[in-house]
C-alpha cells in the first residue's frame, strides 16, 4: 500500500510536469530565435563578412572626381571653374595583397566564431534543461519523501497512543519530517533558480519540460577509444581551428610589415578640365580640357625605424599565436578527456545506481516489514526510506550528466549539432497536450 501511494506521487508530480511539455529541441529552436548571445554571434558573422569585400578593394580600380568653382576680380566677374576625373589603379602594392589575404582568413575566423557560438549555445541550452530536470526531479523526489515520512509520523503517533510504541518513534519521525519540509524549501528555490536560468537563454518563462524516460537506456561514446576523440579535438575543435587561423594571420602580418621596405607602383589615368571667363585680362579666359596617363611609382628610403619595429613586432606576435596555438590545443584535449571520462564513468554510475536503487527498495521492505513486527524500530524504517529517495535522486542526475558530458565531447572534437539533441529527445517521455 505504502509502495502504491509513494509510486502514484511520484508518477503525479512527473505527469504534471509533462502536461503540455516542450522537449529538448523545442527549447533549443527558442533560444535560436530569443537568445541574445547567439543573435549577437549572428549579427558579428554578418559584419565578418565584409572584410573580405574591404580587403579587396585596395586591389581595385579608385575613381575620384573633384572640382572648384570661384569667383573674383573687383567686380566679382572672372570665373574660374575646374574638375577633374582621375582613375588610380594598384600596379604593385605588396601591403595591399597581404593585407586581402588577411581579410579572407579574417571571413574565415567569423565563420568560425560563429560555429563555436552555435556549439555553446548548444551546450547552454542543454545544461539550462537538465539542471531544471535535475531540481524537479530533487523538488519530486523530496515531496514524495514528505509523504511517506508523513505516514510514518502518523504511524508512529497510533501507536504511540495504544501503547505499542514510545515517544522516541514519534519524535524522529517528527524531526525527519520537519528536516524534509526544510530541504523541499530549498529545493523550490532551487528550482525557481534554474528555471530562471533557461529563461534567461530562451526569453521567456519555459513551459514544463519533457523527462526522461523510466529506465531509459544510455549508449557508450563510439569509437570507443579515448585517444581517437583527443587526436580529432586536436585538429577539429573550433577553439583549436580559430588559433590556426590567427597563427597564419600572424605570418601575413610579417610579410606585410616587410612591405613596407618595397616600392610601390600605381596606374593613374586622369581627365582635367579647366574653364575662366569673365575676367578683364582677355588672353586670361580660357576654356581647356587635359588628359594624362602614366605610373606613378614610390620607393621608400627611410621611416625612422617604424618599419623594422613593425617586422619585429609581428614576429613577436606570430611567436604569441604559436603558443596560443598549444593551449588551445591541450585544452581541446584535456576537454575531450575529461568528456569522455565524464560519459564512461557516468555510465558505470548509472549502472551501479539502478543496482543500488533495487536494493534500497528491498531494505525499505525489510524495514517496514521488521518496524510492524517489533525488530526494528521507527528510525530503520526511516533511515531506508531516506537512502531509497536519495538513490533515485542520484540516479537521475547521473543520467543528465552522462549527457551532458556526451554533448561536451562532441563539443570538443568540433562536431556537435543540433542533430545531436535530437538523438536526446527520443530518450524524453513525448509531450502530453
Amino acid at each position: 500500500m505504502r509502495n502504491t501511494l509513494i509510486a502514484s506521487l511520484i508518477a503525479s508530480a512527473l505527469l504534471t510536469m509533462n502536461a503540455q511539455a516542450v522537449d529538448l529541441v523545442q527549447t533549443y529552436q527558442q533560444a535560436l530565435a530569443n537568445d541574445p548571445v547567439y543573435t549577437s554571434a549572428r549579427y558579428a558573422l554578418s559584419a565578418g563578412n565584409e572584410a573580405s569585400v574591404q580587403g579587396r578593394a585596395a586591389l581595385l580600380p579608385v575613381v575620384g572626381f573633384g572640382g572648384n568653382y570661384s569667383r573674383s576680380g573687383q567686380s566679382w566677374n572672372t570665373i574660374t571653374n575646374n574638375y577633374s576625373l582621375q582613375l588610380t589603379q594598384p600596379l604593385f602594392r605588396p601591403a595591399y595583397w597581404q593585407q586581402y589575404q588577411e581579410s579572407k582568413l579574417s571571413v574565415a575566423a567569423s565563420e568560425v566564431r560563429f560555429a563555436q557560438a552555435q556549439q555553446d549555445l548548444i551546450l547552454r541550452v542543454s545544461q539550462a534543461y537538465f539542471d531544471t530536470l535535475t531540481a524537479q526531479d530533487v523538488l519530486a523526489f523530496l515531496q514524495a519523501q514528505k509523504s511517506a515520512i508523513a505516514e510514518q509520523l502518523a504511524s508512529a503517533k497510533r501507536n504511540f497512543e495504544v501503547g505499542t510504541a514510545t515517544i522516541t518513534d514519534t519524535n524522529e519521525a517528527q524531526a525527519s519530517y520537519d528536516l524534509v519540509i526544510a530541504q523541499e524549501i530549498a529545493a523550490t528555490n532551487n528550482l525557481e533558480v534554474a528555471r530562471n536560468v533557461l529563461q534567461q537563454i530562451i526569453g521567456k518563462a519555459p513551459a514544463p519540460l519533457a523527462t526522461l524516460r523510466p529506465g531509459v537506456q544510455l549508449s557508450a561514446p563510439q569509437p570507443a577509444a579515448i585517444e581517437t576523440w583527443v587526436s580529432s579535438a586536436e585538429d577539429q575543435n573550433f577553439g583549436v581551428i580559430g588559433q590556426q587561423i590567427a597563427l597564419d594571420t600572424a605570418k601575413y602580418d610579417i610579410k606585410k610589415a616587410r612591405a613596407g621596405h618595397l616600392p610601390t607602383v600605381d596606374l593613374i589615368a586622369s581627365r582635367a578640365h579647366a574653364d575662366v571667363s569673365g575676367s578683364d585680362i582677355p588672353f586670361n579666359n580660357v576654356s581647356q580640357t587635359a588628359n594624362s596617363i602614366g605610373v606613378q611609382w614610390t620607393i621608400p628610403l627611410y621611416a625612422g625605424g617604424a618599419v623594422n619595429s613593425s617586422v619585429r613586432q609581428a614576429v613577436a606576435l606570430e611567436d604569441k599565436a604559436r603558443s596560443d596555438l598549444e593551449n588551445a590545443r591541450r585544452t581541446a584535449a584535456l576537454n575531450a578527456r575529461q568528456a569522455y571520462l565524464g560519459v564512461s564513468s557516468g555510465l558505470a554510475q548509472v549502472k551501479a545506481y539502478e543496482a543500488a536503487e533495487i536494493s534500497s527498495q528491498s531494505s525499505l521492505d525489510s524495514n517496514r516489514l521488521g518496524y510492524q513486527v517489533g525488530v526494528r524500530i521507527n528510525i530503520d524504517v526511516l533511515n531506508a526510506q531516506q537512502q531509497l529517495f536519495s538513490t533515485r535522486r542520484d540516479l537521475a542526475k547521473a543520467r543528465y550528466d552522462t549527457l551532458m558530458n556526451s554533448l561536451k565531447l562532441k563539443s570538443a572534437v568540433g562536431t556537435l549539432k543540433e542533430e545531436d539533441l535530437q538523438q536526446i529527445n527520443v530518450l524524453l517521455a513525448p509531450a502530453v497536450y
